[in-house]
């Protein structure tokens, strides 16, 4: 049901040939995919089901997202960059209906990602036959759009230069190299995961090597947790007051961050929403113990606006944004059938379509302080913190441990 071989890959330095390569690894999943859709009616989820299903979520979970990556920040970019006339016309066109193909394709994986789990683990045995159809559909139209339409141009409007950054930005993103780092930009990590945690078993943190900028460096981090695999890396516990001063946190995931500060989404209505509207002020904290390394942020939280709720509402799964209607987040219920029968009642009566409804969205934390802490032997840890000046300036001093 599924090749275990992998085909030879041609080198970063012919990145449209690696592009083409990556359709070709996609179309293989998705012929493993179809297949087992055919063979869990008679067979079940057995040792051939269960591999194969495996072999789909592994590589779609790992690998699939990084080719949208190389299209999105590089590929695209680079492209309407030095298109003109009928070609920048033909991306401009293009280019919208990419990244929402990425948008649903991304949307329908969520869905067959839970099923494809209980397969592999042996737990289940269900696979939407109509799921699957659209998916493979989508995914078979896409590919042909980019190699009808994108890869021809790029061969043509690229020259050694871009061919060449192009290259290096998709081996950065794949972990492959480890280009020196520079005081204001999140350096690629390269080394295997795990030469990775042997390193930052015996890590340090020096004034001398962080960011100016603490959301730079805290960029810089994150990323280190993903080449490392970090379980969860955008995982962060989020405490809030309540009105009586008492403390309540909980763990919440974080959505965006830049220079405005951090974002999630929750129900307004909701424990920590309600906590928020009285004393918008709050701390989060972010822990990658395999690493040995946490960051601390506190500062004050305001809503983020409704077309960003809205956008972000859109990009979820259906049934996320049907969960997100259906639960009065906090309230206590009788017990699961009645929550779930409440599900059923709003997926009958918002369908595909569901609104985003108006008491949830988006929290941004702006950081006023931000503190790094690296692990060291003997409890003798690093700690570096930044705090945010009355003009917006960030000033940054050594914590003793």
């Amino acid at each position: 049901m599924n090749n275990l071989l992998s085909d030879p890959a041609p080198d970063f330095d012919q990145p449209v040939a690696v592009l083409k390569h990556c359709h070709g690894r996609i179309r293989k999943q998705l012929s493993t995919l179809e297949k087992l859709l055919a063979h869990l009616p008679e067979h079940g989820a057995d040792e051939q089901a269960r591999q194969a299903a495996t072999a789909v979520l592994k590589y779609f979970d790992k690998a699939a997202h990084l080719h949208h990556d190389d299209e999105e920040q590089d590929l695209l970019p680079m492209l309407l960059a030095v298109a003109k006339g009928d070609d920048a016309a033909t991306l401009q066109a293009l280019a919208p209906v990419i990244l929402q193909e990425h948008k649903d394709m991304d949307a329908m994986w969520q869905d067959l990602h839970e099923q494809l789990t209980g397969i592999a683990d042996g737990s289940g045995t269900q696979l939407s036959a109509s799921i699957v159809r659209r998916f493979v559909q989508n995914y078979q139209g896409h590919m042909e759009r980019e190699e009808g339409i994108v890869a021809p141009m790029a061969l043509r409007l690229f020259g050694p230069d871009q061919m060449a950054r192009l290259g290096a930005a998709m081996r950065r993103r794949r972990g492959l190299d480890a280009p020196a780092a520079t005081a204001e930009s999140a350096p690629a990590i390269g080394e295997r995961v795990a030469d990775l945690r042997k390193d930052y078993g015996q890590a340090r943190l020096d004034e001398d090597d962080v960011a100016h900028d603490p959301v730079v460096q805290f960029t810089r981090w994150f990323e280190e947790a993903l080449k490392a695999e970090v379980n969860e890396p955008n995982a962060m516990s989020l405490a809030t007051v309540g009105e009586d001063g008492r403390p309540t946190s909980r763990i919440v995931l974080v959505k965006q961050f830049d220079e405005r500060g951090f974002t999630w989404y929750t129900n307004y209505a909701s424990q920590k929403g309600k906590q928020l509207e009285i004393t918008p002020f709050a701390a989060l904290l972010f822990f990658w113990s395999e690493l040995e390394r946490q960051v601390r942020i506190e500062g004050r939280v305001e809503r983020t606006s409704n077309d960003e709720s809205d956008k972000y509402f859109n990009s979820r799964p259906l049934k996320s944004r049907l969960s997100a209607i259906a639960s009065e987040q906090s309230e206590p219920i009788a017990n699961r059938a009645a929550l779930e029968e409440h599900y059923e009642e709003v997926a009958r009566q918002y369908g595909e379509a569901p609104p985003r409804p108006q008491h949830w969205g988006g929290f941004r934390l702006v950081p006023e302080r931000i503190e790094f802490w690296q692990g060291r032997r003997s409890r003798f840890h690093d700690r570096i913190v930044y705090t945010r000046q009355e003009d917006g300036r960030w000033t940054r001093q050594r914590l003793q441990p």
